[in-house]
């Protein structure tokens, strides 16, 4: 599932307006109107209302630190670099001060994926001229090195809570840049890796039960393990991907975006081992009562394998769903899909 045509592109914009609310605003009604015929055209779409509707608000600006030589004392005064000034026989002092200034990390970043959605062969001609127009206003901000971006250090508040969206869209673009060091350019790699649809893909199926099912508490919660003794120095953290709860009942979801959803051995197919003994694992720990009201789903999205996972177990008195959501396929049915699982999980109750 690595190639675009393994998933329909209008599915992935309906995937980021559940996991981005912003997308949903009347702002981005010609985006989501629009056919894409790959994913980069998309995210340049995204990016030129994104950044035309962030600078009608006004572009972020915070103090950034800057150093400069000057003819008077502005600010702090680094002596070392004053002396070799002087040393030099140049009559300048240097100084460092802060300055309110929109050449920070979040509009840099912005310059950075625009320019480079501007050199993308597969963005249509008048979308990189729209994104060239836009730039005009980002002429005072430093071009950032991809590699150097440190995305975890990211701070956002009140002032900047604008750019969250603007800023993940940026991630996924430039977490999947390849630099071609012979050339010492940058190629922008196929969107779709199993790392960035992975994290779309789980923030889309929680977003989704919490906006269509409000009867239904869905969360992304975390699972405390069941010790004998009380000591539970070293174990893992069990966090789940979704968990949707109701009536004292729960179902723990864990969603999987594989390039193959199978494992062989030899020639013998079967679940991967590991989200198996995952999901069984959190439905234990998480059932404290051994009532059974705790249940396990795997969501797989569906690959062109000729077997995909479909299948319900019993064990130990737990209900466990293996399911394969195909992505391909109108965005309605996608939709009934997830309604159907979370119908047969609530009636399995009512027997």
């Amino acid at each position: 599932m690595t190639e675009d045509k393994h998933i329909l592109i209008k599915n992935i914009y309906h995937m980021l307006s559940y996991a981005f609310d912003v997308l949903k605003q009347s702002n981005y009604e010609d985006v989501s109107s629009e056919e894409f015929e790959n994913i980069h055209e998309l995210f340049a779409a995204i990016l030129c209302k994104g950044i035309s509707q962030q600078l009608k608000q006004g572009l972020f600006r915070e103090y950034c630190e800057k150093q400069d030589y000057s003819v008077v004392i502005r600010g702090k005064l680094n002596i070392t670099d004053t002396m070799k000034k002087i040393n030099q026989h140049q009559r300048v002092v240097a100084c460092e001060y802060d300055e309110f200034s929109a050449n920070n990390v979040f509009n840099q970043i912005l310059k950075t994926t625009a320019l480079l959605l501007m050199q993308e062969p597969t963005v249509r001609e008048q979308r990189r001229f729209d994104l060239k127009k836009l730039l005009f206003f980002f002429s005072d901000i430093d071009y950032i090195k991809p590699r150097q971006i440190l995305w975890h250090q990211l701070v956002f508040h009140r002032n900047n809570r604008t750019y969250r969206m603007l800023m993940n869209i940026c991630y996924f673009v430039l977490n999947d840049l390849l630099l071609t060091e012979e050339k010492g350019q940058h190629k922008l790699a196929n969107f779709l890796s199993e790392q960035n649809m992975h994290c779309i893909f789980q923030q889309f199926v929680l977003e989704y039960y919490r906006f269509h099912h409000p009867q239904v508490r869905a969360a992304s919660t975390h699972i405390k393990w069941i010790v004998d003794d009380g000591v539970i120095d070293y174990l893992p953290t069990m966090k789940t991907d979704i968990v949707l709860s109701k009536n004292h009942k729960a179902l723990v979801i864990d969603t999987k975006y594989y390039q193959r959803t199978m494992q062989s051995y030899y020639e013998n197919i079967s679940l991967h081992s590991n989200n198996m003994f995952q999901i069984f694992t959190y439905v234990n720990n998480m059932d404290t009562n051994n009532d059974g009201r705790v249940s396990g789903m795997l969501l797989y999205a569906k690959t062109d394998e000729k077997i995909t996972p479909d299948n319900t177990y019993n064990i130990r008195g737990n209900r466990f769903y293996v399911r394969s959501l195909d992505l391909n396929q109108p965005f309605r049915i996608i939709r009934s899909q997830l309604d159907g699982y979370l119908a047969k999980w609530d009636q399995s109750f009512s027997r």
